[in-house]
């Protein structure tokens, strides 16, 4: 019977209106009612045991709505930056999914499951090239952790695509369980060149994850669109070093960062299902 759970769980995903039901999280999350928001916090807060020790605020009463707290910022030097010459900096708070190299054009989702390069990027078969035989690393956020992404290496930003789709929940249970999942989630993907060659961080969107945004272009999601969107901002002189703050999740969800062919060298001690925080050494570029 427990083996079964995780399959219904994922299954019941599929009936469920996931765009309304991310759209009431989104005014839900955004009210200012002292009793919604601080009953809210303090529900999570113990569900979760969320530490805030290292945030910035740590009283209920200091954030205007349950999302400010939950896309809290942290206390200064809380996260230090890895100090490695050419260290490859977490993106985030949260537990490795799954990190090593793309077998062509597929990465492993989970045991079982793989998805395909080009669908994970829109589509854009030009992107996709350059990360073929690459690498990657995806990091899962839970609900405990702080949810700001972070520039694992510097680099010039070029592009931004954001690519509509569905909303399933992007745990364990789920990620073994639904096909292509990352590649059927709503996801906003950034790219990046820099002295890592080129690089993509993706933001991937989740059941009552109501909102992606990004330091350049505000909000991205909502509002909901219909076709895949682009951005070209090659021609711009948008720089970011490496540990720079470049979006959110109003609300937890994952994120992956691809490499291309011969440019990194993973740590070893690195696996999955390795608790991580934003800026330790999660490997080296080259």
């Amino acid at each position: 019977m427990a083996a079964l759970l995780p399959k219904l769980f994922a299954g019941i995903q599929y009936l469920l209106p996931q765009h309304a039901l991310s759209r009431l999280m989104y005014a839900a999350v955004r009210s200012r009612r002292p009793w919604l928001k601080n009953g809210m916090i303090r529900w999570v807060c113990k569900l979760y045991r969320v530490n805030l020790e290292d945030a910035a605020n740590s009283a209920f009463d200091a954030y205007g709505c349950f999302n400010d707290f939950f896309t809290r910022a942290l206390k200064p030097g809380s996260r230090p930056i890895c100090g490695e010459p050419q260290g490859i900096a977490c993106p985030a708070d949260g537990a490795i999914s799954q990190i090593g190299a793309i077998e062509g054009r597929m990465l492993f989702q989970a045991k079982g499951q793989r998805f395909g390069l080009s669908a994970l990027l829109g589509g854009d078969e030009f992107q996709a090239a350059k990360f073929e035989h690459g690498s990657f690393v995806t990091v899962y956020l839970s609900p405990r952790d702080y949810h700001r992404i972070h520039l694992p290496v510097a680099g010039k930003l070029t592009g931004m695509t954001h690519v509509p789709g569905s909303l399933f929940s992007v745990n364990n249970a789920t990620t073994e369980n639904v096909p292509n999942l990352f590649a059927r989630n709503e996801r906003v993907i950034c790219h990046f060149e820099g002295e890592a060659g080129p690089m993509a961080v993706i933001l991937v969107g989740a059941i009552f994850v109501s909102s992606i945004e990004t330091v350049w272009a505000g909000e991205v999601t909502p509002p909901r669109a219909k076709s895949v969107r682009h951005w070209d901002y090659s021609g711009q002189d948008i720089k970011f070093e490496r540990g720079d703050e470049i979006g959110r999740f109003n609300m937890g969800s994952t994120v992956i960062v691809l490499f291309g062919p011969q440019r990194t060298t993973w740590h070893p001690e690195v696996g999955p299902g390795a608790a991580v925080k934003m800026g330790m050494a999660l490997g080296q570029y080259r």
